[in-house]
């Protein structure tokens, strides 16, 4: 057997916003969910098969948030993702007979009348809608790890100065975890690896061991660690800290030099809902007529050249990029071993976490690179091997260097200008306010004593929840559709500060009540004790 020389921790977080829009009947911003489930799910699913059918000591870290477990077991959403998919394979259907006489583009609408007829059989089939019992079912076996993420994905420092806010994110999307997968998650994913020392302790207070850092977390502490990046440290709360590998993250995520890029590789931006004609396309674009992408891509990235002048998308070429890309990424891991090995006293770790929706979806060829990158990692002979962090903190039972890890996230400039500027800084008052309003009521013994107060008290929690979300914060900041942010931000906020007049003044709108409740179902077995700083586990 050869030595190990590294292990390699490949971690995907699987997150979208809370959207759910049942007095639509074509919510635009609901089709975000419908091709994730389309591009990316159903896809890494297909991948996790594969490596079990193939008996594959396969390790894979994979984070899903508590909003999206509650959109993939929403039977509204569940039946409109259905929906979509049968919509798909229509088109699909009718793209075999357009692209007949079209020999650039008629094997292509075989590739996608197979992959959509496949998708809609799995769903409703093989997973029975429900993705997120698939997911646990592989992460039965030991192979899988699931962690998740804060009740609604909130940019945790900004929140730092309410600590009641940042219990209640963190336990409530606990609870919500341990619903789905039927077990409590060892680790966490800090939404968009935010961190502010203090954040350790509130995470180790609620049971968890571990979470993922970007570099500059740990490599600009006060006394950076010895290893860097390359061991995990331990926060002075005992939370374990995996640092993100620089080196690994670029060559996945840079669309300039890394292998998304490849001029072989599927183009996004191009799509025959803006390129066919509008009476042939209207069907499947938005009820409103709006022309949208369908995931129907006839073109690869080619080069930097004009949308128009890409040229056509040959998968087999593409195939061929992806086992070229695989067996690059794995050799750069050896060259980092060995460029290390002078430095380091053991084998590195080297973590590599990823958005699982870049996968499928932003890098159409993404799944089948995984694969084929585990595949390399996992043979039995390997030199370089990969591990979860689980599994790796169970076999290495040594203490671990004290690090105390320095403010930082993964957005751009590593810190808090992302979710905190010029576009979004009116938000946090109000949220701060309303927190502030939130475990007043939650700390009064006496207003939890009735039934309707109860449901009254968790409403307006759903409300500030699903306004903390830091996705809104990012859309304002990006201005992609920051209307609609807008809109779900003040929405949130005035149907609680409406409950929060009305249980002040004990005449509380039963009706309204009941249509917040049915409009937005997340957490239905809410623990407002969460705010109050207990909750029913405790702090565990």
């Amino acid at each position: 057997m050869p030595e190990i020389t590294a292990h390699v921790a490949l971690v995907l977080h699987a997150h979208l916003p809370y959207v759910r829009h049942p007095e639509h009947e074509d919510p635009l911003e609901e089709r975000w969910l419908f091709e994730a489930v389309v591009e990316c799910y159903l896809p890494l699913l297909d991948v996790l098969e594969g490596w079990e059918r193939d008996g594959l000591d396969y390790r894979l870290t994979l984070s899903l948030s508590p909003p999206l477990l509650a959109m993939l077991a929403d039977p509204l959403l569940r039946e409109r993702t259905a929906r979509h998919l049968r919509r798909r394979v229509e088109l699909a259907e009718r793209e075999l007979t357009r692209t007949r006489w079209l020999p650039q583009f008629a094997p292509l609408a075989r590739h996608y009348h197979e992959r959509m007829a496949r998708a809609l059989e799995a769903y409703e089939g093989r997973w029975g809608r429900d993705l997120a019992a698939a997911f646990a079912g592989f992460a039965a076996g030991g192979r899988l790890e699931l962690i998740t993420s804060s009740a609604t994905h909130a940019f945790l420092p900004l929140l730092q100065h309410e600590p009641r806010a940042v219990r209640a994110q963190v336990g409530i999307g606990l609870d919500a975890a341990r619903e789905a997968f039927g077990f409590m998650p060892r680790g966490i994913w800090s939404p968009e690896c935010g961190y502010y020392p203090g954040l350790d302790q509130t995470l180790v207070e609620e049971g968890i061991g571990y979470t993922i850092l970007d570099a500059h977390a740990l490599l600009q502490a006060r006394r950076a660690p010895r290893r860097g990046v390359f061991w995990p440290v331990r926060t002075p709360a005992g939370l374990v800290v995996f640092g993100r590998d620089i080196e690994s993250s670029r060559e996945v995520w840079s669309g300039h030099v890394g292998y998304p890029g490849d001029p072989w590789y599927r183009e996004f931006y191009r799509d025959i809902g803006y390129d066919l004609e509008y009476d042939y396309i209207l069907p499947y674009i938005h009820e409103s007529g709006r022309r949208m992408d369908t995931g129907f891509k006839y073109h690869r990235v080619t080069g930097r050249v004009n949308l128009a002048d890409k040229q056509p998308y040959e998968p087999e070429r593409a195939a061929e990029r992806v086992q070229a890309h695989a067996e690059d990424f794995l050799e750069k891991r050896r060259a980092q071993a060995e460029r290390l090995r002078p430095w380091l006293d053991r084998p590195p770790l080297i973590t590599a976490p990823y958005d699982a929706e870049l996968f499928g979806h932003w890098w159409y060829e993404g799944p089948q690179w995984l694969d084929a990158v585990m595949r390399r990692l996992a043979q039995p002979d390997g030199e370089v091997r990969p591990t979860t962090p689980g599994a790796w903190l169970a076999g290495h039972v040594e203490t671990l260097e004290e690090v105390a890890p320095q403010y930082s996230s993964w957005g751009m400039g590593g810190y808090a200008e992302t979710w905190l500027d010029a576009s979004n800084a009116w938000l946090y008052p109000r949220l701060h306010r309303a927190t502030r309003e939130m475990v007043a009521l939650a700390g009064e013994p006496a207003g939890r004593a009735e039934e309707s107060t109860r449901r009254v008290l968790a409403q307006m929690a759903r409300e500030l929840l699903l306004a903390q979300s830091s996705d809104w914060a990012f859309i304002l900041r990006t201005g992609t559709v920051a209307e609609y942010a807008r809109k779900r931000i003040e929405g949130h906020l005035e149907a609680f500060e409406k409950l929060c007049r009305e249980v002040k003044q004990g005449a509380v709108d039963p009706h309204e009540l009941a249509r917040l409740e049915q409009a937005t179902p997340i957490f239905p077995r809410l623990d407002v004790g969460r705010f109050a700083g207990g909750g029913s586990e405790g702090g565990r």
